[in-house]
This record gives C-alpha cells, sequence and structure tokens, in this order.
C-alpha cells in the first residue's frame, strides 16, 4: 500500500495520544488523573442543548445545510465579533466548521502553495505545525528571547519572501500567556508591512482570570483588522467541545476558497450542533461568567501547589486559559531521568497522573498540565506529582 509522502513527517497529536492512553489505563481498572486533555469538565449548559433537541423534533436538524453553515448563525456570529470587538463582518465572511481545528486546516490549505511559510510562535499548539505540513507549507518556529511572547525582532529572524502568515494565540495554549494591546498592535504592524496573513486564534479570549484583559487583533487598526483571520468556536467558553462547532472570519476571498475546501471536504457541519451554537451565541451569557469563575478558583489554588514542587519552574502566573506550563529539567534530573517524555511516562504509570511532555509544543523541557478538571482531582494530583518528585531524596 502506498502512503503519501507529506504524511511522513507528520507526527500524530500528543494531547490525544496521552488522553488516549490515560483512558486505556482507566479501563483497566488504574487510578487516573488525567490533566493532559484541554477540554472543560462542565457540561454543556442546558438551554444550549434544549435548542438542538427541538431543532431534532422540529425536523429542522433533518437536513444539509450550506457547506459553511446555517445563514441565521453566521450571522449571530459577526453579531457577536461585531459586540466584543466592534469590528463587523458580512455573514458571507463568516465560514463554520467542524471544530475551530477545522478551521485552521481548511485555511492553511487555502493559503499555502507548496513550500511557503507560517510563522509559528513558541510554544505552540500542537496541530499549528503539523497542519501546516499537512497543506504543504514550511512550518517556521520562532522563539522568544524572553519568556513566551514574540517580538517583532524574533519575527525578523525568522520571516523569509516565502512567509504567508503568522498564527497568534492569546490566550496561548500551553502557556496561559496573553499578550497586550500594546504587543499585539506592533506584531499587527509588522504584519501589514511585511504582507504577511495574521491568523488570529482567539478560542479561549473568554477566559482570561485575576484583572488581566484581552484584546483581539480586530480591536487595533482596520489594517491590522483587515489583515487578520479570526479562528474561534464554542468549545471551550460554551463547555461543548463534543458539538464540534468552530468559524473563521476572513477576508471574502479567503472566506471564499475556504468554502470550496470544505464544500469538498466535510459538507455542513451537523445541523443539530449549528442549532446548538446558535443559542450560545444569541442566548445568555451567564454560564461563560459562571464557568470563567471556576476556572479562576481552580488557577489561583492549582498554580500556588504546581510552583512549589522542587524542580518545577513556573515564574509567570497564566493570566488565561486553562493550563499551566512549568519547566521541570530540574525534577527530570534530580530523578534520574534522561528526558521529559520519560519522566511524564514515569510518572502516568507509578502515580496515575497523567501529563504531556512540552516536546509537542515545541518546548522539550516543559510538561503542560490542564487545570480544566474538578478542584479534588487537581490538589490530589498536585500531592501525587510532589510526592513523585520528592521519592528521589
Amino acid at each position: 500500500m502506498h502512503i503519501a509522502k507529506r504524511l511522513a513527517q507528520v507526527q500524530p497529536s500528543a494531547t490525544l495520544a496521552m488522553s488516549q492512553k490515560s483512558a486505556q489505563l482507566k479501563a483497566a481498572g488504574a487510578d487516573i488523573l488525567n490533566l493532559s486533555v484541554g477540554q472543560p469538565d462542565f457540561a454543556t449548559p442546558k438551554p444550549i442543548c434544549d435548542a438542538a433537541i427541538a431543532a431534532i423534533q422540529s425536523g429542522k436538524a433533518s437536513y444539509y445545510t450550506a457547506a459553511t453553515g446555517l445563514p441565521e448563525l453566521r450571522s449571530a456570529i459577526a453579531a457577536h465579533i461585531k459586540a466584543n470587538t466592534g469590528f463587523e463582518y458580512g455573514k458571507d465572511q463568516i465560514v463554520v466548521t467542524n471544530g475551530a481545528k477545522f478551521a485552521l486546516y481548511a485555511l492553511f490549505t487555502a493559503i499555502l502553495s507548496e513550500g511557503d511559510g507560517v510563522l509559528l510562535p513558541q510554544p505552540g499548539w500542537v496541530s499549528y505545525t503539523e497542519q501546516v505540513r499537512l497543506a504543504g507549507g514550511i512550518p517556521q518556529p520562532v522563539y522568544a528571547k524572553d519568556g513566551f511572547k514574540v517580538t517583532i525582532d524574533d519575527l525578523d529572524a525568522v520571516a523569509t519572501d516565502r512567509t504567508r502568515a503568522i498564527v497568534i494565540n492569546s490566550p496561548q495554549n500551553p502557556s496561559g500567556t496573553v499578550y497586550s494591546r500594546q504587543e499585539l498592535t506592533l506584531i499587527g504592524n509588522w504584519a501589514v508591512r511585511h504582507d504577511v496573513l495574521i491568523v488570529s486564534d482567539e478560542i479561549y479570549s473568554d477566559l482570561v482570570y485575576n484583572g488581566n484583559s484581552f484584546t483581539s487583533m480586530l480591536e487595533l487598526d482596520p489594517q491590522i483588522a483587515a489583515n487578520t483571520v479570526l479562528i474561534d468556536g464554542v468549545s471551550k467558553s460554551y463547555a461543548m467541545t463534543g458539538w464540534r462547532i468552530g468559524f473563521a472570519a476572513a477576508p471574502k476571498k479567503i472566506a471564499q476558497a475556504m468554502a470550496t475546501i470544505i464544500s469538498h471536504a466535510t459538507g455542513n457541519p451537523a445541523a443539530a450542533s449549528q442549532y446548538a451554537a446558535l443559542e450560545a451565541y444569541t442566548g445568555s451569557q451567564q454560564p461563560v461568567f459562571d464557568m470563567r469563575d471556576a476556572f479562576a478558583e481552580r488557577l489561583n489554588t492549582f498554580y500556588p501547589l504546581i510552583k512549589a514542587i522542587p524542580g518545577f519552574e513556573l515564574d509567570q502566573k497564566p493570566e488565561g486559559a486553562f493550563y499551566l506550563f512549568p519547566k521541570v529539567t530540574g525534577a527530570v534530573k534530580a530523578l534520574g531521568y534522561d528526558s521529559v517524555d520519560t519522566f511524564v511516562t514515569a510518572l502516568l504509570e507509578e502515580t496515575g497522573v497523567a501529563l504531556v511532555p512540552g516536546r509537542a509544543f515545541g518546548m522539550p523541557d516543559h510538561v503542560r498540565l490542564s487545570y480544566a478538571t474538578d478542584m479534588d482531582t487537581l490538589i490530589e494530583a498536585a500531592k501525587r506529582i510532589t510526592d513523585f518528585v520528592n521519592s528521589s531524596n
């Protein structure tokens, strides 16, 4: 059998792999505390579920919709964006997809020719790199000189005349870093000057804590906003990971190209899920605020516990998303492991705590811990990790 050569460079998702391994161990009877998955542990709010049920019972969910989504859902998304950022899209610029992940995939497929580059600030979500490769592009990792925020000097050091786009993820997965308005403005102006498209992944935009604020690329200079493709969806803010609804908001030319790809790749997202998303965007936003407050409480409890673990370096408290991303080489060396990867494997096998090695996010000296689970699990996980690390003494 012949397998496409481009897949030789593509790695499976490390987060999904760890989550699956944890599930297998749990099914075999192991006591597993899974901090590897980026999934809210809350149930989808009832009004959203009721909207899907009503659509099914009325028969509205029985048929194809437009490949890019229900017109009323695209209009609701455009209104949601305008209310939050002030930037106005027509509904023909909104492309609803099977999750925000597929919005990114369709976008990269639409804008990249063989050998085109995409700047990917590190650490970065595991699928950016692989999706760029699948689209025939070249990932261009960008490392900040200090911390997790790249500057225009960092971009200048990596960009080439084949660079077509830059991905900015704020709040950032895996570190929880949030870029300031000034930092985004500098990057946005740089991208406009260099004719580099901004891909602004704002999937965690509602999840910012402790008085910190979020700024969208669309809130900046109109030239920056016009040079931006916004990626977002309902998975994180509304606890709807299983419903698989994301979207891209893009210049018309790009939206049309994505629509062509989607029409042949997937067709429309599930109709029932679209009616649920319509309720999410037009109904009460109180569940979003309630879940955000719960995540903030978990962060404020979990962060000091992890920071106190010997050999774990976590100097800056995350401002958003629901992850911690400590450097753990001190603990790895103290325990005698040859890499963070082997440390993470041993931690899972001996304590039942599942983390994701930082290599998946471009930084092999780190690990990612998700606090998108209940407080008892977080406290117990911190205790098990602490005891495991202290076993070297």
